[in-house]
């Protein structure tokens, strides 16, 4: 097995006594199914706007709620944590092993940045010129290791004030696999050809879907990303979740040359990871054929299994274990002049490049949020 990477994205927050503390109420629900699921998960990252106004009580009711994780929790800030025009709260309220710039986790790069504190508040968005040379140093640096590198911020490079697109070219020329935001208050995910950038719902003040809450499961898996989004409803009946590693969604596949990627005809290997201590073992569909998927020695969660796919083009392939299931829609390649082919680079990192509505993903394409291409604020 190659190096495979999972984590739990719970949206911003925003705790506030002003709503009966309903991002805290949430948090405590999430909470107790990341209990439940079990292994799996290497960490949880919390992407910014934390505390509603940066009081130490929401910063300290926050803390409370995360202590019974054991797994390892990252926190970044936003511009709500920085409505004081410091971080002060934000830096006394989160210990200080929670706020890293740079860890290696299951052999991925992570980055973790701040691109609140050198603005003037609010959406003024900035990178620090200390932290533009780190950042370049560490790209490289995994680079040159050939380790797959990973990138948290609170907002889209394309929200930034000043100096977006060259941060987003700098992530396609440095192949990050990932970029993970929050912010908009709603589920997108988008692929520049390049790198997929996802952004969840926020767990309080959502725009979308009712107000649904729920958050997401991340996944690279020898650089193919993946991205499910687990609703509330899904956690309270205690229901396994499954999420399809590789091969990539067509709507995902970032490096069209490579077959993990976009498989060549053939046989398949299809890798999933199955979260949930009692989950049932999971089984593979694709067209009319069902295949029991075995279990990856000394990997947690994760199952694999062979398909036959011959034939050239789409197909849709679902992995079920009980009633939990994940489904993607499978590009493999042709031959010769039909093998896909990369596109000129074009704005990189930016909305444009939305994948749309993904309803069995939780994305609706609404985008009722406050970033620059929001709706209905």
């Amino acid at each position: 097995m190659t190096a495979t990477i999972t984590w739990a994205h719970i949206g911003d927050l925003h705790a506030d006594e002003a709503d009966g503390w309903q991002g805290i109420e949430r948090l405590e629900r999430i909470v107790a199914d990341l209990r439940k699921l079990g292994d799996g998960i290497d960490f949880v990252f919390l992407p910014g706007d934390n505390a509603n106004h940066a009081t130490p009580e929401q910063y300290r009711r926050i803390m409370a709620t995360l202590a019974p994780l054991s797994l390892p929790v990252f926190v970044i800030p936003g511009d709500h944590d920085f409505e004081d025009g410091t971080l002060q709260a934000y830096r006394a309220g989160i210990p200080e092993d929670m706020r890293p710039f740079d860890r290696i986790i299951a052999d991925h790069r992570c980055l973790f940045l701040d691109i609140v504190s050198a603005g003037s508040g609010g959406p003024d968005f900035r990178i620090p010129a200390g932290q533009h040379r780190r950042l370049r140093d560490a790209l490289a640096e995994a680079d040159d290791a050939g380790m797959t590198s990973l990138v948290f911020m609170h907002a889209f490079p394309s929200d930034l004030t000043e100096g977006g697109t060259a941060l987003a070219t700098a992530f396609a020329d440095a192949r990050v696999a990932f970029v993970d935001t929050g912010h908009t208050h709603y589920n997108e995910l988008l692929n520049d050809g390049e790198v997929v950038y996802g952004a969840t719902r926020s767990t309080a003040q959502i725009e979308e879907d009712g107000g649904a809450p729920g958050y997401s499961l991340v996944s690279v898996h020898d650089t193919v990303p993946s991205w499910t989004f687990r609703t509330l409803a899904e956690a309270d009946r205690a229901a396994p979740h499954v999420q399809i590693l590789s091969p990539a969604d067509v709507r995902l596949a970032t490096r069209k040359g490579d077959v993990r990627h976009i498989p060549a005809p053939g046989s398949v290997n299809v890798i999933a990871r199955v979260l949930g201590n009692e989950a049932p073992s999971p089984v593979l569909h694709i067209e009319d054929r069902q295949i029991a998927m075995q279990p990856v020695p000394d990997v947690p969660a994760t199952w694999q299994a062979d398909v036959a796919v011959e034939k050239p083009g789409l197909h849709t392939l679902s992995v079920r274990s009980g009633d939990a299931v994940d489904t993607i829609e499978m590009l493999v390649r042709g031959l010769g002049k039909d093998r896909p082919k990369s596109a000129r680079r074009t704005a990189p990192g930016d909305a444009v490049h939305a994948i749309g509505a993904w309803t069995s993903r939780g994305i609706n394409g609404a985008r009722l949020g406050p970033n620059a291409n929001g709706c209905g604020w």
